[in-house]
């Protein structure tokens, strides 16, 4: 079986041509210099390439036709875009590309719609992790990821959550041939515990002792919805120093409670 096994309408995946590299490289040399018809050659040599990226999702949740349309709009960028003269092969500089596009689809496809803040900075990390991968051959570490990002570890934290995918109330969690137990079953009845009003009020006490730079920010951050772009435009200061100042504020903020 064909490790590119993916079915797509209208397309022969098996007989899908695969270019050597010195064939890419002549041709991208004649495209980029003005032979507009090895565009079309470039695209076609390289359609295995998107298969091979898309193949891990064919669990049969998602469209996978709508995938490969996906994942050839990251090709034809990366054919757009690509160098020769960086002496890079063209597989590493689009597989980010490629990959990318898919991702993204799949998270703007997802039910549930996440804060378009939140789904850029989602983005970011996986673009970094990417290309992280592909300089260093090793996942970078989140500290690295959050200095190179200038995002804080809540927003790290927050971003890769946004990833996952819903999940049912009244998806089975177990079954041993009996009746079966849905996750709803294990969610707990809150309706007489006092617990969230607790915290409520303990969080309302620490935001008042906070200073009010801080808690200034944590309104606009977490309750206006701004981003510390937004926050370091508008207080004329960098966003490196929103980072610190909005960690610094929720680490009082949870000293305070405990």
């Amino acid at each position: 079986m064909s490790k590119y096994k993916v079915d797509i309408t209208g397309i022969n995946t098996n007989n899908l041509k695969v270019l050597k590299n010195d064939e890419m490289i002549k041709l991208f040399l004649e495209y980029q210099n003005g032979d507009l018809s090895k565009k079309e050659d470039l695209i076609n040599g390289n359609l295995k390439l998107v298969l091979s990226i898309i193949k891990k999702y064919n669990t049969g949740k998602y469209d996978m036709n709508d995938l490969f349309q996906v994942g050839c709009i990251g090709l034809i960028k990366a054919v757009d875009n690509f160098d020769t003269k960086y002496n890079v092969m063209f597989s590493t500089y689009a597989v980010p590309l490629i990959s990318g596009e898919v991702k993204r689809y799949i998270r703007d496809s997802t039910q549930v719609r996440i804060a378009r803040s939140i789904r850029d900075n989602a983005y970011k990390i996986l673009q970094f992790k990417e290309e992280y991968v592909s300089s260093f051959g090793k996942e970078p570490t989140n500290e690295e990821i959050c200095k190179n990002l200038n995002i804080s570890d809540y927003e790290l934290e927050l971003s890769l959550s946004s990833l996952k995918e819903p999940m049912s109330i009244f998806e089975p969690i177990y079954n041993d041939g009996g009746d079966t137990i849905y996750l709803a079953d294990q969610i707990a009845d809150i309706k007489n515990n006092n617990d969230e009003r607790d915290m409520y009020i303990s969080l309302r006490k620490a935001l008042l002792k906070i200073k009010p730079r801080e808690r200034s920010i944590l309104t606009d951050r977490y309750i206006i919805g701004k981003t510390q772009s937004e926050i370091a435009s508008e207080l004329g200061v960098s966003q490196a120093q929103i980072s610190r100042i909005e960690k610094s504020a929720i680490n009082n903020v949870k000293r305070l409670i405990r």
